[in-house]
């Protein structure tokens, strides 16, 4: 099968999601990647023939087609020429952009939705609440539980929704903990959505009852520079470390040192949630406990004292204690996490995330 794959960035670092779906799916993949006039088919220079292009460019010119017609034929006489036979788009907010190529092709439509294209108000309204787009395509593809309610209240119809839950990389199954230090490690975007200023603050009442415990946080984004005067604010800063961008070796090199992940994520005043955060599932296959909230798909994969320790979103004092409990009982810790190890591999398995997306693809 020729499967299509549109997405607006080329291998953001964020979005590993989607390269395992470019680098697993099975059949032969086509990754056409940006927006507009600037995408692109990968391994390919054009889209169609330089003289094709000069040809439909007079054309344009002539019959004054609007800015868009260029593209979309360039588009178009790609899937043509390379024989598509089904489409995936990352994120509602792409398949909405490329509505009418989509229109056009006449081809089956999956369309995955991530996180803050289903729930950024802002950004729903934009898109028309999606309304177009439900009715092109197959399959809406969701990611937790609370982004199906969502769609299925802008109008989804419930027999296109497909509940598929991210898989974790297998190299994270591999990761053995040591539990060797006093360290919480945190990775992601610093963006409102998971609050890491929410992080540091439970982490300074830790501190108040074991001095010798440690923060590790690793990403980028807006909020970086506000958690570094935040952490000096609080003259923390010998215990809490921004690590920036890390690789996924080196995470799962501070999983296999550290005692839990921990994550504060909230539903942002713009209305943006996660979807289920892949940075949980693979601290969770590595066999760490995490310490989070109750939020978005975040409770679909970790179960409340068993697999970890989950708490209402703004619940400061609430995460802190649960940071407390695993320094306190080294074995609660180890014994979560082994819980959340098996867990995740039974349920939530990159292979059966593929498997999964590959029988929708075939619908």
């Amino acid at each position: 099968m020729n499967i299509a794959i549109f997405t607006p960035n080329q291998n953001p670092y964020s979005e590993t999601f989607i390269q395992a779906h470019k680098n697993h799916l099975k059949g032969t993949v086509f990754y056409y990647y940006g927006r507009d006039a600037h995408i692109q088919l990968e391994g390919q220079q054009r889209l169609m023939p330089l003289y094709r292009y000069k040809f439909l460019r007079v054309y344009a010119k002539l019959f004054r087609k609007p800015s868009s017609y260029l593209w979309q034929q360039r588009v178009l006489y790609s899937l043509k020429a390379n024989n598509i036979e089904t489409v995936l788009v990352e994120y509602g907010t792409h398949a909405y952009h490329l509505k009418d190529i989509l229109n056009t092709s006449g081809l089956p439509v999956a369309v995955h939705f991530h996180g803050y294209d289903a729930s950024i108000r802002a950004v729903i309204q934009k898109c028309e609440n999606y309304k177009e787009v439900f009715a092109i395509t197959k399959k809406i593809i969701v990611v937790s539980k609370v982004m199906a309610h969502r769609l299925l209240e802008l109008g989804c119809p419930k027999d296109k929704l497909v509940y598929n839950v991210y898989g974790p990389n297998p190299d994270f199954e591999t990761v053995v903990p040591t539990f060797t230090k006093k360290q919480f490690v945190a990775i992601g975007r610093f963006t409102d959505k998971k609050a890491p200023y929410y992080t540091i603050m439970a982490f300074k009442q830790v501190l108040e009852t074991h001095p010798d415990a440690r923060l590790l946080m690793a990403g980028d984004g807006a909020l970086l520079n506000m958690c570094k005067n935040l952490v000096k604010e609080y003259q923390i800063a010998e215990h809490v470390h921004f690590l920036g961008v890390v690789t996924p070796e080196q995470y799962r090199g501070l999983l296999a040192e550290s005692l839990a992940f921990v994550q504060h994520s909230i539903t942002a005043d713009t209305g943006d949630m996660e979807g289920t955060p892949l940075a949980v599932l693979e601290a969770s296959t590595a066999g760490l406990p995490v310490i989070s909230t109750i939020h978005a798909g975040i409770p679909d994969v970790i179960v409340h004292g068993e697999t970890g320790l989950l708490c209402d979103e703004h619940d400061v004092e609430a995460m802190g204690k649960h940071m407390m409990m695993f320094l306190d009982d080294l074995e609660l810790a180890k014994s979560m996490g082994a819980k959340g190890k098996q867990h995740i591999k039974a349920h939530f398995s990159l292979q059966r995330h593929i498997d999964s997306l590959q029988d929708t693809l075939l619908c």
